[in-house]
């Protein structure tokens, strides 16, 4: 059976390829540099979060 915490971290990874993919996106298609700033920040923050929860399930299963 499947735990939270093996669900937490793909769903942590998507979420981070996907905005970082829109953004390129935006950029490769001359889009709004605005949304493009806004995208990169929230890839930043999607992967801070992403590496507090791998950390997270890291020290759950060491535990």
């Amino acid at each position: 059976m499947t735990s939270f915490a093996d669900l937490l971290v793909p769903i942590a990874v998507v979420a981070v390829a996907f905005v970082l993919l829109l953004g390129l996106l935006n950029m490769l298609r001359g889009g709004n540099a605005n949304r493009s700033q806004h995208l990169m920040r929230m890839r930043v923050l999607l992967q801070f979060i992403a590496i507090i929860v791998i950390m997270g399930v890291i020290w759950w299963r060491a535990a």
